[in-house]
């Protein structure tokens, strides 16, 4: 074992809690490999068990000047910029307790290596559920999840991962534990680290723990599907945004992407109602009123053949075809999210917020895409890409005034530049 390994390993004794590289399986080392721009692999991965061993862990690489790259299971390892000469891989995977599911006050804190399936299943036992649709909800963890601003489609009723969090817990670069927020719904003490580490993709701190509110399960569910031309689809999203109807998801669909799951020809749109069943079938049946004057052809869906819909649309989403695909997140304006769709081959947008993803098959269209979203005042982002993809484009393609400002944020936090250098905004 190295000299670094060896360090570690007096901090973190477990058997297999630190692991040379040469030692990692290829599994595990291809997404560290896709998420860093180095000459040399990094030394190490570390799986710290409690919060504090990884505190004493990044003392350790702070005191050392090692450059770190935290992850949880690392299946989003491979989004955001590329990270610069790490020397070791800071797991949180096994730091996984369930600390506190205060079922009465519909809140819940648990360490940031759970995995989101487990911590649903948890939450399943009391008829709740935490209201986020990551992507790779089997793999993901809770720290993955706010360190990404991974929300997915249920935004749509219930928010993004700021609008949850409600209390966080973080290693400093120093190693110091530090705290924001609390355990309860009405909560105003202290800064509003909340937001500022949600989507900050491990450059400020690691994620050891997190609250979230939660919500009870609903009564039944249901989906409707309606498919037809760009002008259709439009116009429906229109209404249904403008109408009393509450779809706890609401997403458009590219052409590509409505083929490819059986579900008709030309652009579709998806809407999950969820509630007691005379509403859920209320609401679905004047959606389908709604798509039917305007010519549009419409499906409800429920059960297992919605549930069905809804995992196979999240795995089409998210998978990629060939080595050379490219996956963005991006935010446009609602009203012009068909428009970007007719631009695409595969593609998903929420009809509220706007904010969507969208595959490529190789980095030609992706520019041009960029600048049609920044012509409706919003952007796109590459998250996955070929490493070679990666350095030829800005990942971020951030056009806004404030990057001043997140340096000095990224110097206040950590000023020796060790936390995931490079894979924000601007190369923070």
């Amino acid at each position: 074992m190295n000299l670094i390994a060896s360090s570690l390993a007096s901090i973190v004794s477990e058997e297999n809690a630190v692991i040379s590289w040469e030692n990692i399986e290829l599994s595990q080392q291809q997404p560290i490999q896709q998420a860093i721009f180095s000459p040399t692999p990094p030394n190490c991965i570390v799986y710290p068990r409690t919060q504090e061993q990884l505190a004493a862990v990044i003392a350790e690489a702070n005191r050392n000047n090692w450059r770190v790259l935290p992850c949880g299971s690392g299946s989003k390892l491979g989004w955001g910029g590329l990270a610069k000469s790490v020397d070791i891989v800071v797991s949180t995977e096994h730091i996984n307790q369930l600390i506190e599911h205060a079922v009465g006050d519909l809140t819940v804190t648990v360490e940031a290596g759970m995995k989101f399936a487990h911590l649903q299943a948890i939450l399943a036992k009391s008829r709740q559920f935490l209201a986020l649709d990551p992507t790779v909800p089997d793999l993901a963890t809770i720290g993955g999840i706010v360190a990404t601003a991974d929300t997915g489609s249920l935004r749509q009723r219930y928010g993004s991962v700021r609008d949850q969090l409600l209390g966080i817990t973080f290693v400093r670069a120093d190693g110091q534990i530090a705290k924001a927020g609390g355990r309860v719904v009405k909560n105003v003490a202290g800064y509003d680290l909340m937001k500022l580490f949600t989507g900050s993709y491990g450059t400020l701190g690691i994620i050891s723990q997190v609250t979230f509110r939660v919500y009870p399960l609903q009564e039944t569910s249901a989906s409707v599907v309606l498919t037809g031309t760009s002008e259709a689809i439009s116009q429906a999203a229109a209404t249904l945004r403008g109408s009393a109807l509450t779809p706890t998801q609401a997403d458009l669909l590219s052409t590509k992407l409505v083929s490819s799951l059986d579900l008709g020809t030309e652009l579709g749109l998806i809407a999950r109602f969820q509630s007691i069943s005379e509403s859920v079938k209320e609401q679905s049946n004047r959606l389908l009123e709604v798509g039917q004057k305007l010519g549009l052809n419409g499906t409800i869906y429920a059960a297992e053949d919605e549930a069905n819909l809804w995992q196979r649309l999240q795995e089409r989403m998210h998978s990629s075809g060939t080595e050379s695909d490219i996956t963005c997140k991006i935010g446009v304006l609602p009203t012009a999210a068909v428009e970007i769709l007719t631009q695409v081959e595969v593609g998903l947008i929420h009809i509220s917020s706007g904010l969507g993803f969208l595959q490529f098959e190789g980095q030609n269209q992706v520019l041009a895409v960029r600048e049609l979203c920044q012509s409706h005042r919003g952007f796109l982002t590459i998250l996955e890409a070929p490493i070679s993809v990666k350095q030829k484009l800005d990942v971020w393609g951030y056009t806004g005034n404030a990057l001043q400002v997140m340096r000095g944020i990224k110097v206040q936090f950590d000023g020796k530049n060790i936390l995931s250098s490079g894979r924000f905004v601007g190369g923070i």
